[in-house]
C-alpha cells in the first residue's frame, strides 16, 4: 500500500485549458463565474419588483432592450412590428415599419453607438427605473420603464407613432387625452 502522502506528492496537478494548474481557489472562481453567467442568462424580475435598466443594446421597437445590469427588457403595453415585418397573430399591428419603431426607440435612449454583427443596435442610454410586469418569454422581463428626460418609454414610443398601445397588457396607462 501507498502512504497517502506520497500519492498526494506524485499525483499531478489537474490543469485547465490554459495549462495552469488548477488550484482550488481557481477551480472555485471558474465554477462561481459559470454561475453567475448562468444567473445573468436567466434573469426575470418577478412581477410587481423595481429595478434599474442602463440601456447598451436594442433589438426592436418594443424590444428587448438589453441592460448592462444584466436583464432584457420587453417594454410593457406596447406592440411593434416584428424585423422581418410581420406581425404576430393576435397583437395590434401598426402600420410603421419595424425599422421605424427601432430606430425611434434607439432615438428615445439617445441615438445609435453603432451595432452588433447580430443585428442589434449599440446604446449608451440613461439609466432606467423599470417595475417588472413579470416574465414576457425568453428570458425577457416585461416592464414600465421611465427614463430621466422623457418618462415612461411605452407611451413615449406610442407618440412616435410607430407602435400601438396593446389595450390587453397597457393597465389603463398610455391613454390619450
Amino acid at each position: 500500500m501507498i502512504p497517502p502522502t506520497f500519492a498526494r506528492a506524485f499525483t499531478p496537478a489537474r490543469r485547465s485549458d490554459d495549462g495552469i494548474p488548477m488550484t482550488s481557489t481557481r477551480r472555485w472562481a471558474s465554477v462561481a463565474a459559470m454561475l453567475f453567467a448562468l444567473l445573468l442568462a436567466a434573469t426575470v424580475i418577478p412581477d410587481g419588483q423595481v429595478f434599474t435598466c442602463t440601456p447598451t443594446r436594442v433589438w426592436d421597437g418594443d424590444g428587448p432592450i438589453w441592460c448592462r445590469e444584466g436583464m432584457h427588457v420587453r417594454l410593457a403595453g406596447i406592440a411593434a412590428r416584428e424585423m422581418d415585418g410581420s406581425c404576430r397573430p393576435g397583437q395590434p399591428c401598426p402600420k410603421a415599419s419595424a425599422l421605424a419603431a427601432r430606430d425611434a426607440l434607439v432615438n428615445l435612449l439617445g441615438g445609435a453607438q453603432g451595432h452588433t454583427s447580430t443585428g442589434h443596435i449599440l446604446v449608451d442610454g440613461h439609466t432606467m427605473r423599470c417595475l417588472s410586469t413579470g416574465n414576457a418569454r425568453g428570458n425577457r422581463t416585461g416592464a414600465w420603464c421611465a427614463a430621466p428626460s422623457i418618462g415612461d418609454l411605452s407611451c413615449a414610443m406610442i407618440r412616435t407613432g410607430t407602435v400601438l398601445r396593446w389595450d390587453r397588457y397597457a393597465q389603463g396607462r398610455c391613454r390619450s387625452r
